[in-house]
Formats: structure tokens, sequence, C-alpha cells
């Protein structure tokens, strides 16, 4: 199981083992500006049922009118003024992102750092991945380039034994836990989606985050909550996740404009299959609203099908993906 491997990639470099392990596992044998919106857009500061509006309705108003139809009508599902702000014309659409997700061991603080841009509407993205120093046995690791779509994952310069030219193919609805860290990015729309199961959710204050002025909201989600709620596009990766992983609450903190914009989210996520929890901490920035994105998914013909080597974490051993 990926969770697993995430547990034996041991100590400082369990995050490692998600993006290098656990990917490979998985996947051998497989085929802006700050804007002003006012109340109009946001929730009051007396928290209570207009935080969890604002919150729940992130991934709306990151895509569009269209992702309130889309999500259904579950628990996690956008009304009220959630849908009225994904109707305002401060929807987002597309944005640059950042990302990084990390972990802390023996005092060792181990993170993989993603930078790109993604389309909400069309659930697309394009991530360079930046592995840290010595993450496998090995001092440098060419950047992975990394392709996002509903229900899969490409990557470019994934696995020994891969040629440059091909890409390796991952079903993110057949991984433990959705894809939602083991490829070192948490989706952003997934990150968004994952706000739609938030039962719990404090309104922190104002401050100001790269000179936008946002809102702190901080929480507890449910996965299988957000499941049940998500657009049709992500509904699959995290059913995936609320069957994969051991415990579906997942704290969060997260950072809105005055828009309605989520500008920033950070999830931890916890993992305690055996011995002590491991704990991921996943963050994705948000900026330039409205960029324009191109990502042109790879043919059949550019996609490698054959065994792909790996390495176990820390040290020089390969063997093949099972």
């Amino acid at each position: 199981m990926v969770v697993q491997q995430h547990r034996s990639g041991g100590g400082a470099r369990a995050v490692c083992a998600l993006a290098l392990m656990g990917v490979m596992a998985a996947t051998a044998g497989c085929d802006g500006g700050g804007g002003g919106g006012g109340d109009r857009a946001m929730a009051d500061e007396r928290g209570g049922t207009d935080s969890l509006d604002a919150v729940r309705g992130a991934a709306a108003v990151l895509a569009g009118p269209s992702a309130v139809t889309s999500a259904g009508t579950g628990t996690g599902a956008v009304t009220g003024r959630a849908a009225a702000r994904a109707g305002a014309p401060s929807v987002a659409g597309s944005a640059e992102v950042r990302t990084s997700m990390e972990t802390a061991a023996g005092g060792t603080r181990v993170t993989i750092r993603g930078r790109g841009t993604y389309d909400f509407r069309n659930r697309t993205g394009r991530l360079t991945v930046v592995l840290p120093k010595d993450a496998a046995g090995e001092d440098e690791h060419r950047p992975i380039v990394e392709l996002l779509a509903p229900g899969a994952l490409y990557m470019m310069n994934r696995g020994a034994g891969v040629p440059a030219d091909k890409w390796v193919r991952v079903d993110t609805t057949t991984l433990v836990d959705g894809n939602l860290v083991t490829g070192g990015v948490t989706d952003p729309m997934a990150a968004a989606e994952l706000l739609r199961g938030a039962r719990e959710v404090e309104y922190v204050g104002r401050t100001v985050l790269a000179g936008v002025t946002v809102r702190h909201y901080r929480g507890i989600l449910d996965i299988g909550r957000a499941a049940r709620g998500a657009s049709p596009e992500s509904r699959g990766t995290l059913t995936a996740a609320a069957k994969g992983f051991g415990t579906h609450t997942v704290p969060f903190d997260a950072y809105l404009d005055e828009q309605g914009r989520l500008r920033k989210v950070r999830h931890r996520f916890s993992f305690a299959n055996e011995g002590p929890a491991v704990e991921v901490v996943s963050t994705t920035l948000l900026s330039g609203f409205g960029v324009p994105v191109s990502v042109r998914l790879p043919d059949d013909r550019d996609i490698y099908t054959g065994k792909i080597e790996q390495r176990q974490a820390g040290d020089g051993r390969a063997g093949s993906g099972a």
C-alpha cells in the first residue's frame, strides 16, 4: 500500500518516499491582483454559518458558475451565499500555483516544492516539482514535470528506466490516498474541493498575504463528506482517499481574499498505519488569477507502459515496480 510505503520511507525521508516510491509502486505496469469585492463576496466576521459557507464555497468561486450545479446535492454541496459568490464576476477561472509538501522527523525537515499554473474550469494544470537533494540516495534530481487532469496524473523525468521523452501516467482513482500526497503535490482543485467537507470552522481574523488582505479561517474537514459533495471531476479521487485514509478528519487553514477567492490553503494529513503517526503538511498558494493556462495531455504513443525501476529512499538499492 502507498501509505505503508510512506512509513517505510523512514523518518525525515517520509515525504520523499511519497513521490519516489509510492507513485512508482502504483504506476508500474499501468498504461494576480487583489481586487476588491467587499461584503458582497465574503462572509462577514461573525463566523458561524457565514464562515462555513465561505470555506465550503471556495471551489465554486475558483471554478465558476458551472461548479454550483455540478457539485450535486450532497452534504458538501454549494448553496446560499456560496452559490451567489460562484456566479459573481470575481470567479478565478485559473491561477498561478505554488505548492509545498513537507514533513519533519528526527529534527530534519524535508520539503518538496512545485510551481506552475492551473485551470480550475477544465481541472487541468502543469507544475514543475523539485525534490530535495539526496531524496533517494542521490545528490541531485531533475525537476519532475507533472500534468494534472481529472482522474489522472502524468509525469516526465519520473523513475529509473523510463525513456527521457516518455510520460508516466497514473490513474489517481486507484491510489490509496487519491493522489492528495503521493505525487508530492496536492492537485489545486482537489485541495479546494476538500473544503466542501468542512464541518468545524473558526474565523481567525484578517491578515495580509503577499500584499493582499485576506480572511483566515481554521477548521476540521471530513474527506468522506468532501467526496460526497465534490464535483464529478474530483469525486473519484476524493472517494479513493476517503476509503484509503486511516482517518477522515483533516485540520486545515484557509485564506480567502475580499472576493471570496482561495489564496492559500494548508492541509495536515496524518498517517498512522503502524507506529507513531507521521504528519504531512500540504500547502497550496494561488495568485495571478486569470493567467492563460495551456495543457496538452500526452498521446498514447508518448506514455511509457513498461516496468519502472525504483530506488529505496536513503540507499542505492534499485528494484522494479510491482
